[in-house]
């Protein structure tokens, strides 16, 4: 491969990394024998299906940007992944569908890292906040509060807005890959966030309460207008059921849901799926 396009492939990856449009790139690791690639071939595709690289055999290229364009729409998101191309241009993710001559391609996602908001500087979102940091999160928090949306009690955070909460939510941008937790000190103020937060394109919008509190603000949502589609993937009451009471265990039940979403798990306990022992052995 030319230097020159290495090296803009290289800069289009920090780019993406660091904010900009996300980018894929997909790097043939066994060329096959309907090809005519070459092991070590790279080629970067964006959003809007343009390239840069290369990649020798046409049908090949034109399979790897249409699998490309399905990874940028993917939720749970897939950020590594091989993909094994048939002579008909057809793309099977297990070495076991694949065929012995099919084409092996690695296909990476790049991206910038997921951003969390958190509504409500108090306790449950100082542990959110905290908890989001620690997962990679770029942490955004707003509070109308002065003395809770500070950077001395969220030294953590990339950014703390201190306003009304409808007016600086309506300044934000969000989209699949931003994750919105509202947590604020009552649900008047939820319910406010969350007016200004529903269907602006979050990956997740996730509201704290009781089933009859978030059902009644969802009741008023929906008499309001909003589309029922709209408010059906909301996330309250938020988190997974573990018990949680503190706000340090709230943290975590809502960072188990998250996570649940974002890789595609299944909330179930691991040892479920264990096999199941044998009787016990008796010693005398």
């Amino acid at each position: 491969m030319n230097g020159n396009v290495s090296l803009q492939i290289v800069e289009a990856i920090d780019a993406a990394l660091g904010g900009a449009e996300p980018v894929v790139v997909a790097t043939v690791t066994f060329a096959g024998q309907a090809t005519a690639a070459r092991p070590g071939e790279k080629l970067l595709v964006r959003p809007d299906g343009s390239t840069l690289g290369e990649m020798t055999d046409a049908a090949l290229r034109a399979a790897v940007v249409q699998a490309a364009g399905q990874v940028f729409g993917a939720f749970p998101r897939i950020v590594l992944e091989t993909l094994y191309f048939g002579r008909d241009g057809s793309a099977v993710t297990r070495r076991s569908q694949a065929s012995a001559g099919d084409a092996q391609v690695m296909v990476q996602l790049f991206e910038a890292p997921a951003r969390l908001v958190v509504v409500g500087g108090g306790h449950v979102g100082l542990s959110v906040a905290e908890i989001g940091e620690l997962l990679g999160f770029g942490v955004t928090v707003v509070d109308d509060r002065p003395e809770f949306a500070n950077e001395e009690r969220f030294p953590m955070a990339e950014s703390v807005r201190c306003g009304e909460v409808d007016e600086v939510l309506d300044a934000m941008t969000f989209d699949h890959n931003t994750y919105v937790v509202l947590v604020s000190r009552g649900h008047k103020q939820d319910e406010i966030a969350l007016r200004h937060v529903v269907g602006r394109g979050a990956g997740y919008v996730g509201m704290i309460g009781s089933k009859r509190r978030t059902a009644t603000v969802l009741e008023h949502l929906r008499d309001e207008g909003f589309d029922p589609a709209v408010l059906e993937p909301l996330a309250t009451p938020i988190g997974l059921d573990i018990g949680a009471e503190t706000p340090a265990e709230i943290a975590v039940s809502i960072f188990a849901e998250i996570t649940m979403l974002r890789r595609g798990g299944t909330g179930r306990r691991m040892s479920a799926d264990r096999p199941r022992l044998g009787a016990a052995i008796t010693r005398t």
